[in-house]
């Protein structure tokens, strides 16, 4: 089977369309989607940043929340992740137009798995 391609990247900010700007204007990374939340996806072309808005009543802090992988084969992928010593990846409840599914490493740090993949600019 192909290795899994790490693809994308999440950060909490308070200011997303500020941070997005400052990598625009210092790595050239484009805009590939935005939405009316605020959150600002941007691409270098290969890897996906999300610079997710921040919500001050919630319990996310400011910072990395999660990174993604592109997969192959996204129900094998989810069968061995289920039968390892983690919690079973879950369908993402989100209507965000990347990645299918959220599971956690055995630290509990949150990984995104997607079969269609990230986007490119």
């Amino acid at each position: 089977m192909p290795r899994p391609r790490l693809r994308h990247l999440a950060l909490y900010a308070r200011q997303p369309d500020r941070l997005a700007k400052f990598y625009r204007e210092h790595f050239a990374m484009e805009v590939i989607h935005s939405d009316a939340d605020g959150n600002q996806f941007l691409s270098d072309g290969y890897l996906t940043l999300a610079v997710l808005k921040h919500q001050m009543g919630g319990e996310a802090p400011v910072g990395m929340n999660h990174f993604g992988f592109q997969v192959d084969d996204l129900a094998a992928t989810c069968e061995a992740l289920a039968e390892d010593e983690v919690e079973a990846p879950q369908r993402r409840a989100s209507p965000r137009p990347f990645a299918e599914y959220r599971a956690t490493d055995p630290e509990g740090n949150w990984f995104d798995l997607s079969e269609h993949g990230y986007g490119v600019a």
